[in-house]
């Protein structure tokens, strides 16, 4: 075996071992976290957010006492309205009202129309009252469907103040309670967040 050859041979090896440690030095890990626990990846809105405004409306509407004689003797139907966003930010407002519907129904005080599937239900309907497919006799006749009693909507909004040392946002979480037929607002009440972020001294 020449110089030459043995030369490339080692240079092989050596670049075949730092491929295969490349490899293992970057290969991803998985793992499970909790999905409660306190998210602080950054200063933006996140899952702990959403999680704390959604209980603490929920809370505070089902121990309203308004809402407790509302539904005493009765199951009131309602229609939540998708959160808007008023912030600057990139945030699914559909999840903070999925999360405050679904903590109301299983509270068992309320019943919920889905506006987000009402043309999913158009085409359903029309489909069983036209279509020669369908026994007549157990078609859904159009017009059965019960109409909301009430209307619960809200507002997210935010302040962000920043600076070459810190970062500083504030979160504004309101929603309200209305009576379709009257008008009238029958529960009211907001939460809010403020999250910093400061420049570390050592540069972290």
């Amino acid at each position: 075996m020449n110089t030459t050859f043995k030369t490339a041979s080692i240079y092989a090896l050596v670049g075949l071992s730092a491929l295969i440690l490349s490899g293992c030095a970057n290969k991803a890990v998985v793992s499970y976290g909790d999905a409660q626990a306190v998210e602080t990846t950054d200063i933006n809105f996140g899952s702990t957010d959403l999680q704390k405004v959604a209980s603490q409306m929920t809370d505070s509407l089902l121990s309203s006492p308004v809402v407790g004689s509302m539904t005493q003797n009765n199951r009131p139907v309602v229609f939540v309205e998708r959160i808007k966003n008023k912030t600057s930010e990139h945030i699914d407002t559909e999840s903070i009202t999925d999360s405050i519907s679904t903590q109301m129904l299983r509270s068992g005080k309320f019943r919920f129309v889905d506006m987000t599937r009402v043309e999913a239900v158009r085409e359903q309907l029309t489909f069983q009252n036209e279509d020669a497919l369908v026994n007549p006799a157990t078609a859904v006749a159009f017009g059965q469907q019960i109409g909301a009693q009430y209307m619960l909507y809200g507002n997210l909004s935010s302040i962000v103040k920043t600076n070459a040392d810190k970062s500083d946002v504030y979160y504004k979480f309101t929603m309200r309670l209305m009576d379709m037929k009257s008008g009238l607002i029958e529960w009211a009440d907001e939460t809010e967040i403020r999250k910093t972020k400061e420049k570390s001294t050592f540069g972290w």
